[in-house]
């Protein structure tokens, strides 16, 4: 038992190592906008066809991504994806214009197709009931990340340069790489179902076109697909345009900017495990848990950012705390929904399923910052962000009321398939 723990711990630390380093490197280029701008002379629609490339090239390669985790071993393909990360990063460091960084930062999402592998590795380590919070855990590294982007873009960007930076970056990536490939195990897929707690024994999960078809035909899925493709367009506009609206629109200096987003960002931070914490702690009263969880954080973000964003340029500490209120809740969808995905979906097509669901949402995400771009160049990068999100936040809400009429007999049919399983092993 010793052993699994330390094993758990450590894999969970290199994981959110890699998450954390990854996001800091993927989100470094919104604090950067201005630099990288002038650098290349960009307006608000260029800029924003940066990131959008970026998601294109992620979202064609999720379901092959997908396929490979479930066929081959998770932690190589995952050590690949963290050289390729550093490789790609390097090669936007040395962009003489435009159209080469932007076909190099586009080449950056090649790995951003990794996480599926990830979570449902760490789902052959915990099992479904606290697999909210593991997740939780893990996803802090995103706003972590991208304070860390932020102190990198507002330090030393201006003294080493934007391009030094990206060396930085990518060179962790290639050290993750080596940690992730001699310090990560490879689990048996369906390891920590509780099913075969008993047993001791676990069948052997193998991926078949015959099963990942079954994903299509569990009501759930379709309401998770629905609001992962209007749930990631908040999440784009925000990353990559709000300090670029702090700067211009608010007026804050620097200092200002640095005094606000970082508790801000702390308290995004504490979302993502409270929220994860909460589903985990509804899911073992009621197998609606996690998606309650989910429809609370959604309409509670809309509220408390259209809040902020309306509130007047001088009121500062209004502003301020409506924004710690919206960062709160609006990570509290991230992890349950990944757990919810797994409650519902076989271990030999997790990896398919997840990156089903990151094409879907990403399919839509990947017009968002152009999108917001175009409507800042139009009104303004306040009114932009503001209306994406609350738009695609609304139509999640609705999305979720949905789900909870699927949720219970969908988690239900998994349980029952691996009892089955469990009982055809030990025959």
């Amino acid at each position: 038992m010793k052993s699994t723990k330390s094993l758990q711990r450590r894999t969970i630390v290199i994981f959110f190592l890699f998450m954390l380093l990854h996001q800091t490197d993927k989100l470094l280029i919104g604090p950067l906008k201005s630099p990288i701008s002038e650098t290349f002379g960009l307006s608000n629609f260029q800029f924003g066809l940066i990131i959008t490339g970026a998601l294109i090239v992620g979202t064609v390669l999720y379901p092959l991504w997908g396929y490979l985790y479930d066929r081959y071993a998770r932690a190589r393909l995952l050590a690949l994806a963290s050289f390729i990360w550093g490789s790609t990063t390097w090669l936007s460091a040395i962009a003489p214009n435009y159209t080469w960084f932007l076909v190099t930062r586009a080449s950056t999402g090649i790995d951003d197709s990794s996480y599926p592998g990830l979570y449902s590795l760490v789902a052959d380590y915990f099992g479904p009931k606290q697999r909210s919070r593991i997740y939780g855990i893990l996803q802090i590294a995103q706003p972590i990340g991208y304070l860390l982007g932020m102190l990198l873009a507002l330090m030393l960007a201006p003294v080493i340069g934007w391009r030094t930076v990206f060396y930085i970056t990518g060179g962790l990536g290639v050290l993750l790489a080596l940690a992730i490939y001699f310090g990560v195990k490879e689990m048996p897929r369906g390891q920590s179902e509780p099913e075969f707690e008993e047993s001791g024994e676990v069948p052997a999960f193998h991926f078949s076109w015959q099963a990942a078809a079954t994903i299509f035909r569990k009501p759930t899925m379709w309401f998770i697909f629905g609001q992962g493709f209007a749930g990631v367009f908040p999440w784009n506009v925000i990353t990559y345009f709000f300090f670029d609206y702090l700067e211009k629109e608010r007026l804050y200096d620097s200092n200002s900017i640095l005094t606000t987003m970082v508790p801000v960002i702390l308290v995004m931070a504490a979302g993502f495990f409270v929220g994860g914490s909460l589903g985990d702690a509804l899911f073992r009263r009621t197998r609606k848990g996690r998606v309650l969880t989910s429809s609370v954080g959604v309409f509670m973000g809309a509220v408390t950012l259209m809040a902020a964003i309306k509130t007047p340029l001088e009121a500062h500490a209004t502003f301020f705390i409506f924004m710690l209120l919206a960062a709160l809740f609006i990570p509290f969808s991230a992890p349950n929904v990944v757990a919810t995905i797994f409650d519902v979906t076989t271990p030999e097509v997790r990896s398919t399923a997840h990156a089903v669901e990151y094409f879907i949402e990403n399919t839509g995400a990947a017009s968002a910052p152009a999108l917001a771009g175009y409507l800042a160049d139009k009104t303004s990068m306040g009114t932009a962000i503001l209306w994406v999100s609350v738009v695609a936040w609304a139509i999640c809400f609705v999305i979720y009321l949905g789900a909870l009429r699927f949720i219970e007999k969908d988690i239900q049919n998994l349980r029952d398939e691996m009892s089955a399983r469990s009982l055809a092993q030990n025959a």
